[in-house]
């Protein structure tokens, strides 16, 4: 092992266990902004693994949609909507702890499966190298255009459903009348007739 194999094995170490950790994180802290930070994290771990596979355009687009834009929208979201409420126990809550708990560890189990079964040859076919950029954006607008659109409707839609849910208490149903438009509340006063003053 040279040098540069060296370098991007350690590199690989520390961005895996980083990416581990922080999505850890991300579904264990019970406050939901260090959980929307740390997602960041995974993301930006998850970019430095795409520029050890020599994939910079993917990196650099990982950085700009995921951390840029969609982390970002994920914090408008919670500081919108994160709101002070009493908390109430919820009855028989293993069960729903167990039973996550149980899907997790099937997804983990079938995704283990399916790595340690698939072959992983070493594909022969040529890089796209300088051309990366042109071949992502063929496969976009062709062969992944419905995913990429139903994605932004996504967004979309968790923007506006977050807005709705932060605007709730001013509804017009939920607010108390208010006086006439554009007037406001005067201390009554005495009428005095034009040409007369007030004599000590």
């Amino acid at each position: 092992m040279n040098l540069a194999e060296g370098v991007q094995f350690v590199s690989l170490v520390i961005l895996g266990g980083l990416m581990i950790f922080s999505a850890l994180g991300v579904v264990l802290l019970s406050n939901i902004v260090y959980s929307a930070f740390l997602l960041a994290l995974t993301f930006i771990s998850v970019s430095g693994l795409y520029i050890l596979l020599n994939a910079g355009f993917v990196a650099a687009a990982q950085v700009l949609v995921y951390v840029g834009a969609v982390n970002v929208l994920i914090l408008f979201g919670i500081m919108l909507v994160n709101k002070v409420e009493v908390f109430s126990e919820v009855k028989n809550a293993w069960v729903g702890k167990a039973a996550t708990g149980a899907v997790c560890a099937g997804l983990f189990g079938l995704i283990g499966t399916m790595v340690t079964s698939h072959p992983w040859a070493i594909s022969t076919a040529p890089a796209a190298g300088d051309k990366a950029i042109e071949v992502i954006g063929q496969h976009f607008f062709s062969d992944f255009l419905l995913p990429f659109e139903l994605a932004s409707i996504l967004l979309l839609v968790a923007l506006v459903g977050a807005i709705v849910l932060a605007r709730r208490e001013f509804l017009p149903d939920l607010v108390a009348p208010q006086q006439e438009a554009l007037t406001l509340p005067e201390r009554p006063r005495e009428l005095v007739a034009a040409g007369v003053r007030d004599e000590d």
